[in-house]
């Protein structure tokens, strides 16, 4: 049997590095051998491109670049290849499809995504569109309210309001009181985000988001508990069950997720019959209105006053460390992590024949 060739990117010069290359470890430890000829690719966070053959626990140490070639995807539709680049001489490897293990900027954004259409290779996940306005959680939510999904208050301004910060402070303290977070429109792994009670903290907060973007977002404080579910698939997807999180810290920071082993996850969420079906069906809904494909995350607040069920942001790409709740719903659900990657790979060719068709 011929092996396809799986190219697994990790890396990226966003703020979420050293997560992608977790995620990718996982991934790749969990692709089948047998099937596929796996080639890692990592991109350092000065955005030079790798070929990466040493130990896969190389990669998520940082130890992997020591032990790397230049190569990088051709944007020639022809070659569908990857360029490994030799003492000034270029082999050209064929490609069957591209797992973009990048979480933020310049990964999960659409621009991977789009440099991966233009070479014509097939991918995991979801495509240009989807994938920029998820990345945004400003689009993300007017998203939603077309769709009518209830999701938390909110105001959005541009860095360059920052200016007049007491006319900024007086608009969030109309709008939505405190406490309420503050985070830039495009990161993940709640980076930059902070929670704050007052002023002076929304202040200093705001100025913390815009070093990670030029656009920020300010929502509601829900008080309640967080839920997440895992949805897999192409035009039909499927939902998984629900997991809850319980942070170690005041919210489910970058820390609490991947340094602080206080930080819990629930699964199954012990939630009504009624309450799963509900965020089930936000969660298929919002993964639609976005034209979803391979899979996502979709994460939810359940208020604790009136119970009712919030949408909170949806992620094209998650995490997929050991600890990552996307891979650990699936296996809940009686999917192996290798069989989960099988099936991400083949969702990656049928969105592309459909797509080329």
């Amino acid at each position: 049997m011929n092996k396809k060739t799986i190219v697994v990117l990790f890396g990226g010069q966003s703020s979420e590095h050293e997560v992608s290359r977790m995620s990718a470890t996982t991934m790749i430890n969990a692709i089948d051998k047998e099937k596929y000829q796996i080639i890692p690719v990592g991109i350092t966070k000065e955005g030079q491109w790798l070929i990466y053959t040493g130990p896969t626990e190389h990669i998520s140490t940082g130890q992997w670049e020591k032990y790397a070639t230049p190569a990088i995807i051709s944007p020639d539709a022809k070659q569908k290849a990857l360029l490994k680049i030799v003492n000034g001489h270029v082999k050209v490897i064929p490609v069957n499809v591209v797992i973009p293990a990048l979480h933020g900027a310049w990964g999960e954004d659409g621009t991977i995504q789009g440099l991966l259409e233009m070479a014509r290779i097939p991918y995991v996940g979801c495509g240009v569109l989807s994938s920029a306005v998820c990345m945004d959680k400003v689009f993300t939510k007017l998203i939603a309210k077309s769709a009518s999904i209830p999701q938390a208050k909110y105001i959005w301004f541009q860095k360059e309001e920052l200016e007049d910060g007491g006319r900024l402070a007086e608009r969030v303290e109309k709008r939505l009181g405190y406490p309420c977070f503050v985070k830039p429109a495009n990161t993940g792994s709640s980076v930059g985000i902070s929670k704050v009670k007052n002023r002076e903290a929304l202040l200093e907060a705001m100025h913390t988001a815009a070093q990670y973007d030029r656009k920020i977002i300010v929502e509601e404080g829900i008080l309640g508990r967080e839920f997440e579910c895992s949805v897999l698939g192409n035009e039909t997807p499927a939902v998984s069950g629900v997991g809850e999180v319980l942070p170690a810290a005041e919210f489910y920071d970058y820390d609490a997720k991947y340094n602080n082993s206080e930080s819990r996850t629930v699964i199954p969420a012990n939630i009504t019959p009624e309450e799963e079906k509900a965020i089930r069906k936000i969660a298929a809904k919002i993964y639609q209105a976005v034209d979803g494909s391979g899979l996502a995350r979709v994460d939810f607040f359940q208020e604790e006053e009136t119970g009712r069920i919030l949408f909170n942001e949806i992620n094209t790409m998650p995490g997929f460390t050991a600890i990552s709740m996307y891979p650990m719903l699936w296996e809940t659900a009686g999917v192996t992590k290798m069989e989960l990657m099988d099936c991400l790979i083949e969702l990656a060719l049928t969105r592309d024949s459909g797509i080329r068709g």
